[in-house]
């Protein structure tokens, strides 16, 4: 690649039927090419053109180019500097899963424009990649699910002669806290929304609409906030703050402080050197 350039293209075991690209391009021009599945990308930075065989489009930040399967197209640099880019390329299936439980369209939908001006869509996609960077498969296939959701629903049309697929189970209070409580015994390595939808026997979105009934929260939040909960216990009982982030599935102590702060209101350190002072206190004066 060029000097500047730079791209890591990959794929999360926890969010399977999807692959991930981020990457910075200046000069570097893509063949025409075409996918067996969906591209969906939200730039960010620079400007992105894209040959299309309607015309060449361009997106800049905070918009979102959206690709259909085997639509061929190029794609380059669509002003000096070139772009960046945050990319989800779904397959078929992820992407009619989630037509199936959250629209009336059928079999292989088809996306009716290829820019958009939607910030929160890409910031949502923005999100996957940083869930799945920090090793958060639950969060990613959560937001993921959650933006193709959205784009569906303002941006797509149904494919004519797809059959209906069966509807989507249902889910009630009994599902939401099954998951719960497999998430309580999975801190570090917590299950995917898909593993969590099979294993308590209903579909992605019902499971989420249950949690967050009983809740307040979707299952990715109430992990975060179960996260600091047990890590409040290990820095009181004596756990140094790195120790404490492995402990409770966070990636590093960053992580947890960044999210300790968040709830908490002070840093992991701060909090347990203001217990072990009580502690100190109640000791000296029984």
């Amino acid at each position: 690649m060029s000097d500047g350039e730079r791209a890591r293209h990959w794929e999360h075991p926890g969010l399977p039927g999807v692959d991930l690209l981020r990457a910075r391009y200046i000069r570097h021009t893509f063949a025409r090419h075409a996918h067996d599945g969906y591209v969906i990308a939200a730039v960010t930075g620079g400007v992105e053109g894209i040959g299309l065989p309607g015309g060449p489009e361009r997106a800049g930040p905070g918009q979102v180019v959206l690709i259909n399967p085997e639509v061929a197209h190029t794609a380059y640099a669509g002003a000096e500097g070139g772009w960046s880019y945050r990319v989800l390329y779904p397959s078929r299936e992820v992407v009619a899963s989630v037509a199936a439980e959250t629209t009336a369209l059928r079999g292989t939908p088809s996306f009716t424009a290829h820019v958009l001006d939607d910030p929160w869509a890409a910031r949502m996609i923005a999100d996957v990649h940083r869930a799945a960077e920090g090793d958060d498969p639950l969060a990613a296939d959560t937001a993921m699910r959650l933006v193709v959701a959205r784009l569906l629903a303002g941006h797509a049309a149904a494919s004519p002669s797809a059959p209906a697929p069966a509807a989507p189970h249902g889910a009630g209070p009994a599902a939401a806290a099954r998951a719960r409580d497999l998430l309580a015994a999975s801190l570090t390595r917590p299950p995917s929304l898909s593993r969590l939808a099979a294993d308590t026997g209903t579909s992605h979105f019902a499971l989420l609409r249950a949690f967050k009934r009983a809740y307040g929260l979707p299952p990715h939040a109430w992990l975060t906030g179960e996260r600091v909960r047990v890590a409040r216990r290990l820095l009181e009982a004596g756990l140094g703050p790195a120790d404490t982030a492995a402990a409770v599935g966070f990636t590093d102590q960053s992580h947890l402080n960044r999210h300790f702060g968040r709830i908490v209101g002070v840093p992991p350190g701060a909090y347990q050197r203001e217990r072990k002072n009580v502690q100190d206190r109640v000791r000296r004066d029984p």
